[in-house]
């Protein structure tokens, strides 16, 4: 199987952060949140790809937690920058004795990049609870981070969509 056939047979599309994606499930039940548009889906979930032509999810905050699992191909490093301001990378992939995770909880308020270092392409999954909304995400600007996190900007530089 290549990216491209992934990329048809799952009718996946380019995603506003990198790569691709196509929606799996929306929950028909809904919860309030005090979030602007008020009620969100219970869960949704989508299949991610990040290819050796699209290999960067860019830097971005979400309201809601997200499972991400994986799924196909190489490995996906996650850079992460919790609440309080600490950086750390995961490895998503199956390469366990290695320190591979083949899943990842990145819990609401987290600033989050992931990078296809190596392959044709990595496939992944992710459940986002209470469900993804377009008004839940902030994708990190240059200005805001260099403000942020200055001592951190020379490792997620790369990341700031340009």
């Amino acid at each position: 199987m290549t990216k491209q056939d992934l990329i048809e047979q799952l009718s996946l599309v380019e995603h506003v952060e990198g790569g691709y994606f196509s929606e799996t499930y929306r929950a028909t039940e809904e919860m309030k949140t005090p979030r602007v548009g008020g009620d969100r889906s219970v869960m949704t979930s989508i299949y991610y790809l990040l290819t050796d032509d699209r290999p960067i999810d860019h830097l971005h905050q979400n309201q809601s937690d997200i499972m991400h699992y994986f799924q196909a191909g190489s490995a996906i490093t996650y850079i992460l920058v919790d609440l309080e301001g600490n950086l750390s990378r995961v490895k998503l992939g199956m390469a366990i004795a290695d320190g591979e995770v083949p899943q990842l909880l990145v819990p609401k308020g987290y600033w989050k990049a992931a990078v296809l270092e190596s392959g044709e392409y990595g496939l992944l999954g992710e459940a986002v609870a209470p469900g993804f909304d377009y008004r839940d995400m902030t994708i990190a600007t240059a200005e805001a981070i260099r403000t942020q996190f200055p001592l951190l900007w020379d490792e997620l530089s790369p990341y700031v969509r340009a």
